[in-house]
């Protein structure tokens, strides 16, 4: 396992990261990147990706999770579709990645390695009452119905504008605490989605950004929003602690 310097906020840490791999109740082998804690994780975290892979951006927030203090794993979602998928954020990566995550993965099956992944944390760290989720745009649809239709595998999720949840989880009630991150100028996951989302779950919490669009939260997009990001940054710290770490 890889012990890597990086930066996280102000602070310099030191992160134990590395590839594995893990197979799933139908047999699936899909690999994941994996970030440790220096010390005793606080809890587990899956971090569920975005249409263009576990790329740099997903590693990025994998690792900071790790510098925060939880033992974090990224699945890689599309290898039951085709290995080794990194997309940038260009047209030609945001082409390939709708027609991998909406087109050709259903909802379901990406539930399973998800499951996995959580099932995963939880045997190592005592059950999955030290597990949680966040995800971003497909991810974070993918959380609430995670948080919906698998409730057994995880403790709470962060959703971060979780693209067509409005439209494809109508019947969809989260059975863990879940926290919604919505960008005003988002014309991905609009006002009135996040409306629509607020009057299905009245029980998620749910933080509106008003300078912020879609994609706020990751560094290599034009829509990056600093302060939004820093701010959704803290509240997610905040609701894991709260919901996943030990006295």
């Amino acid at each position: 396992m890889d012990r890597v310097a990086a930066t996280g906020g102000a602070a310099p840490y030191l992160a134990h990261m590395t590839d594995i791999t893990l197979s799933s109740e139908d047999g699936h082998e899909f690999s994941v990147h994996r970030a440790d804690p220096e010390g005793p994780p606080r809890g587990g975290i899956v971090v569920i990706q975005e249409i263009f892979g576990v790329n740099a951006h997903i590693r990025a927030v994998t690792d900071r999770l790790a510098a925060a203090g939880y033992l974090a794993m990224a699945p890689a979602l599309f290898d039951r579709l085709e290995r080794g998928v990194e997309l940038g954020y260009d047209p030609e990566g945001t082409k390939k990645g709708v027609e991998l995550a909406w087109n050709r993965l259903p909802i379901n099956t990406a539930l399973v390695d998800l499951s996995t992944t959580a099932e995963a944390l939880g045997r190592e760290l005592g059950g999955a009452q030290r597990v949680g989720a966040v995800g971003f745009c497909f991810g974070g649809m993918l959380t609430a119905a995670l948080a919906s239709r698998r409730p057994a595998h995880l403790a709470c999720g962060v959703a971060y504008y979780p693209s067509r949840a409005a439209k494809l989880l109508k019947r969809d009630v989260p059975g863990r605490p879940l926290m919604i991150h919505l960008g005003d100028k988002d014309q991905g996951v609009t006002v009135a989605d996040g409306l629509e989302l607020a009057k299905r779950w009245p029980a998620a919490a749910i933080h509106r950004y008003p300078e912020a669009g879609h994609g706020f939260n990751c560094d290599l997009r034009p829509t990056f929003a600093p302060d939004a990001a820093a701010k959704a940054w803290d509240r997610t710290l905040r609701f894991f602690d709260q919901r996943l770490a030990r006295p």
